[in-house]
């Protein structure tokens, strides 16, 4: 298959990000502390635009999306379990997330999403996740589900990941304790079927200098239920075999065949085996007005309503075919 590249390999909206921050930081910005989501009305506004994603870190630097990390949250009867979104390469809990956020919280989920894997917790740099080893990431992923489920008193959750993200829960529910509690996975932009990439470059580099400088690996707390991969293989084998499915989850994986960074968007299309249940969805299928890219994959209205219908079976709603454009979506 082909070559994934990371989104910070490209000129795009980490680009975008980094060289605004700059100018907000040369303007005597100071970024807020992390904080659940602003105080919110009973229905949040809903943007279709990437982009604004980026737009709500410079408000609010460091702080999440209005309506997201709320731990006093309490799942409902119809919404049981809380919703966990797991951004990208280079992304964060604010900068990927300004479309599903506000659309899940408008239809009752609690909604929660870390930024993960970033390479300092000073802002602006704590604001791109996905950046360090992928083995800290799926740790950080770990420790951020385990807070979720003992303040909502739940013992599973959702989770909808984009890109990257599609894959560091993978390891999480296989080795780090995850298994039995998630129960619908959706995958927005996935990879399955596919090598290492260059997120795994970045991230043996960064372990290799850091232990070159005699820096310890970052301190782990007892895992009990954690269970060793198997022997001789690297973190992409280690989710990806002998499946990255497993039984009693609900996959479902949606690409776009505009995917610039995951070529062949192919790559994301992968049938269970025997016990498991995926379905796999291409969003150009009867709706060629749909361009969206690996970014505004998730920022519209038709990626959302698969989300909701691939979330809450039981409850389907039409999904729109209406014109989605590379970035911005629509």
């Amino acid at each position: 298959m082909g070559a994934r590249r990371s989104i910070g390999s490209l000129i795009g909206p980490v680009g975008v990000l980094c060289a605004a921050v700059c100018l907000l930081l040369g303007a005597g910005l100071a970024p807020a502390s992390a904080s659940p989501g602003r105080a919110t009305p009973s229905r949040l506004p809903v943007t279709y635009d990437f982009l604004d994603g980026i737009r709500a870190e410079l408000a609010n630097p460091g702080g999440s999306l209005p309506g997201t990390n709320d731990f006093s949250c309490r799942p409902t009867a119809r919404h049981p379990r809380p919703v966990i979104l797991v951004h990208g390469s280079g992304g964060g809990r604010q900068t990927n997330w300004a479309t599903l956020a506000p659309i899940l919280k408008n239809d009752g989920y609690c909604v929660f999403a870390p930024t993960y894997g970033a390479l300092s917790s000073v802002w602006p740099a704590s604001a791109l996740g996905g950046l360090g080893p992928k083995l800290d990431s799926a740790w950080d992923v770990k420790e951020f589900a385990d807070r979720v489920m003992a303040a909502t008193g739940s013992s599973q959750v959702d989770i909808v990941g984009h890109s990257l993200g599609t894959e560091i829960p993978t390891y999480w529910m296989k080795y780090l304790g995850g298994r039995g509690h998630v129960a619908h996975y959706v995958s927005l932009a996935p990879y399955w079927r596919q090598g290492p990439d260059d997120d795994d470059a970045r991230g043996e580099a960064i372990e290799t200098f850091r232990r070159g400088l005699g820096i310890p690996d970052p301190a782990r707390p007892a895992c009990p239920e954690c269970t060793a991969p198997p022997q001789n293989t690297d973190f992409n084998r280690a989710v990806r075999v002998p499946t990255p499915y497993l039984p009693g989850v609900e996959y479902t994986n949606i690409v776009t065949r505009d995917d610039e960074i995951v070529v062949p968007y192919t790559a994301g299309l992968l049938d269970g085996p025997t016990g498991t249940h995926v379905r796999n969805i291409v969003v150009q299928k009867d709706c060629p007005q749909d361009h969206s890219d690996h970014m505004s994959i998730t920022s519209n209205r038709r990626s959302a309503a698969i989300v909701l219908n691939a979330l809450d079976p039981m409850h389907p709603r039409p999904v729109p075919c209406v014109p989605v454009q590379p970035v911005i979506g629509g």
